[in-house]
């Protein structure tokens, strides 16, 4: 290696990196405990010692260029390396410790990340994890989380995705419920049922008439954003509702509401910000979700 030809500083390298991995010079400077201005000269000097135009600005961000770009993968090559020789300089190689932030939907992290947080805690008892249960996408670009499982895959460009497999969902009621009714055996006779909708359903009522269940707004009486509440409506015979077939097929007293339809295919992501690249506790804990999310 000609060792003549490295004519720049590390920690301008670093301030390069984490500013283009933050968004901007405010927040990269909170993120390394430096005060803004010398993080915006430590930037502007790393760009003189590569002769190249870094960064743009997109009002109150900065965009990489397509220089930037280039050379930000290899910078993150070398911030990963100093990494490692930090920790096994003192001892901590082998060893993980943090917070991490997993988002979930409410039916994922009520019923599926249980037994796997538990399983990852006995495995590295340095980590601990916060889970986020909530329908809504929380924004890993913003830090409300460190990785994401998400239905559906994410459409942001600069986030980290690995699709998993499929889940199913299908209508399910309590077996009383469906008695109550006259145990529907068609679609036309299902239209006489109650079911349980959410806040903003019309995406749903639209996959439901898809199906050939031309239900409207009307056969919605109840409404409730919050999924589990719904399924336990559904089990108190409240109406019909939906839910994924690992949860549903397993639940006593409660069956498929209409097993003539097919059922929905929900495609299952896990997401993360580019701190992925350089964050060990990060990467570790998205490797671990994706072995134990990929058996199930």
């Amino acid at each position: 290696m000609d060792w003549r030809a490295v004519k720049f500083d590390w920690n301008r390298a670093r301030a390069f990196l984490v500013t283009a991995e933050e968004g901007s010079l405010s927040a990269a400077a909170r993120a390394l405990g430096m005060a803004q201005p010398t993080l915006g000269r430590q930037v502007k000097a790393f760009e003189e010692e590569v002769g190249v135009l870094l960064f743009e600005r997109i009002g109150n961000g900065l965009k990489l260029t397509s220089s930037g770009l280039e050379l930000v993968e290899h910078v993150r090559a070398m911030g990963d390396a100093a990494g490692r020789v930090s920790l096994t300089a003192s001892g901590q190689s082998q060893q993980v410790e943090g917070a991490v932030c997993i988002t979930a939907t409410e039916v994922a992290a009520a019923f599926i990340l249980p037994p796997i947080v538990a399983k990852l805690r006995a495995a590295e008892p340095g980590i601990t994890v916060e889970v986020v249960a909530t329908n809504s996408v929380s924004d890993l670009r913003r830090r409300e989380a460190d990785i994401a499982i998400r239905a559906g895959r994410p459409t942001d460009p600069d986030l980290i995705a690995r699709k998993l497999h499929s889940n199913t969902a299908c209508l399910y009621a309590s077996e009383s419920y469906l008695e109550r009714i006259g145990n529907p055996q068609d679609s036309d006779e299902l239209l006489r049922a109650e079911f349980i909708g959410f806040d903003q359903q019309q995406q749903f009522i639209d996959g439901l008439n898809q199906l050939g269940l031309k239900v409207t707004s009307h056969n919605f009486p109840i409404i409730c954003s919050n999924h589990i509440v719904q399924w336990h409506m559904v089990k108190q015979a409240m109406g019909i509702g939906v839910m994924i077939t690992q949860v549903g097929d397993a639940e006593p007293g409660v069956r498929l509401a209409a097993p003539w339809l097919p059922a929905f295919e929900i495609e299952v992501w896990l997401v993360a910000h580019r701190e992925l690249n350089t964050s060990r506790r990060v990467r570790l804990v998205y490797d671990f979700l994706a072995r134990e999310l990929e058996s199930l």
